[in-house]
């Protein structure tokens, strides 16, 4: 892409370029908001700083409240400068880059909408990226697989950049803002972090993705040395495996949201996730996915998912005060498509955590089986269930360990918490029986409605 000669452009060719009217350009301009020494002359940065008005538009703030901002904070000029250090390049359109490049413009146009790029505008770091989508597609690398892995590139890098922007904006710049740093100096301090930060970041990226990238090697050589591995599934867009799913969850989360708040929610969910990640890595898992307190796992057979539910099990039971988990253990197949997996194995594990009651976790049949004699884990056998969504009853077993009795916990009738004896911060006497409380409030809502919780 050769540069520009000149970096300006008329308002004619930045409305071509935004879709504003020339009337609205003319009023952005009075508010400061665009527009550079030239009267009527406008810059390339003026196209970038128009789009990011657009955006906080469609966010519902006012175009009064932007250009406050702006003028209190210089918010435009400060993104411009984060986003692009080395000012706004030349730009071409994506048929333009993939007639360059050599790509199908409708492959060039689906690897950028992994991205969620809905413009036409393709600069430098798009012409890069296609021109290694190339290389990869020449390599013998098919062009679905390649879709597909744009999409899990995107998603996974967008989690991690909106986790890299809110973190510094609520650990660093809030506080830094509340104790009365100015905006010059907050805007100094991003400039900073960008010119440190991101570096770091890169190294920090390229470090965790080798460690995974191991990781997934090694369990790619299962899948060349067993003998026993399904046969892959019909179609060029799906691989098919068999895995061991498991699902569990927090089974008062509920009410204790309700009662507690989501701040104290959030940290016991944060205690959580701790005790998984370290019960999975133990056991050859990864996490699939997490909503609120529920928790997706994979593991290469139903032995390590057994052992890691159980050892979950056993952690968050042994806490001074944690409420009770219960979950699922599922064996069969499952297609894998964008980096993630799809089929009714998940749908019957989440089924089946559904009528685990607490510090309960139940197998299906086919674990069962597959299992067949684990030492120091018994299988109860519950007899056949009918559950939510499924034609057939499903026969279920109680995965139970020899090693993990039960403690002496008491359980809060309102939160669901449950409490070491040490750790009980109220009692109560109704009907011959002693009620624990793990807080005042708890202890204060059940006298107000005593039914509700089972008084």
């Amino acid at each position: 892409m050769e540069p520009d000669s000149d970096r300006t452009m008329s308002a004619e060719q930045l409305s071509a370029a935004t879709g504003e009217p020339l009337e609205r350009l003319r009023q952005l301009r009075a508010l400061k908001l665009i527009g550079c020494a030239r009267e009527e002359r406008f810059e390339r940065e003026d196209v970038e700083r128009v789009r990011l008005i657009q955006f906080l538009e469609r966010r519902q703030i006012p175009l009064e409240a932007i250009a406050r901002a702006n003028e209190r904070e210089e918010v435009l000029g400060s993104v411009l400068e984060f986003l692009f250090p080395n000012g706004v390049g030349p730009t071409c359109s994506l048929a333009e880059a993939a007639d360059l490049v050599g790509l199908d413009v409708e492959l060039a146009r689906r690897l950028r909408e992994a991205a969620s790029e809905g413009d036409e505008s393709v600069d430098e770091h798009d012409l890069q990226m296609l021109r290694k989508a190339k290389v990869v597609l020449e390599a013998g690398f098919p062009e679905a697989a390649l879709v597909q892995l744009a999409r899990v590139y995107a998603d996974a890098q967008s989690r991690v950049a909106e986790a890299e922007v809110h973190l510094f904006h609520f650990y660093v710049h809030e506080k830094l803002k509340a104790a009365g740093v100015s905006a010059q100096d907050l805007r100094t301090m991003r400039k900073s972090v960008r010119e440190r930060l991101l570096p770091a970041v890169e190294l920090l990226l390229r470090y965790f993705h080798r460690r995974a990238m191991a990781k997934a090697v090694r369990e790619d050589m299962v899948l060349h040395v067993a003998e026993d591995r399904p046969l892959p599934a019909q179609g060029d867009q799906f691989a098919q495996l068999r895995v061991a799913v498991v699902f569990l969850d927090i089974s008062s989360y509920t009410p204790l949201t309700e009662v507690m708040g989501d701040a104290v929610a959030a940290k016991i969910v944060e205690r959580f996730s701790l005790l998984v990640r370290e019960a999975i890595g133990r056991f050859d898992g990864r996490i699939v996915d997490r909503i609120g307190d529920a928790f997706l796992l994979v593991f290469p057979d139903p032995r390590a998912a057994v052992g890691c539910a159980l050892e979950i099990e056993r952690r968050t039971a042994a806490e001074p005060q944690f409420p009770a988990v219960r979950g699922a253990v599922h064996w069969g197949d499952v297609l894998y498509q964008e980096g993630g997996y799809v089929g009714a194995s998940l749908n019957m594990a989440s089924r089946v955590a559904g009528q685990a009651s607490p510090h309960q976790i139940l197998a299906t049949a086919a674990v069962r089986r597959e299992i067949g004699d684990l030492a120091g884990v018994s299988f109860a056998p519950l007899g056949r269930r009918g559950l939510k969504g499924l034609g057939e009853e499903v026969e279920l077993f109680e995965v139970r360990s020899a090693d993990i009795r039960p403690g002496a916990r008491a359980r809060d009738p309102v939160c669901g918490m449950e409490m070491a004896p040490g750790q009980v911060a109220a009692t109560l006497l109704v009907n011959g029986r002693e009620l624990a409380f793990c807080c005042e409030k708890c202890l204060r809502l059940f006298l107000h409605a005593p039914q509700r919780h089972g008084g």
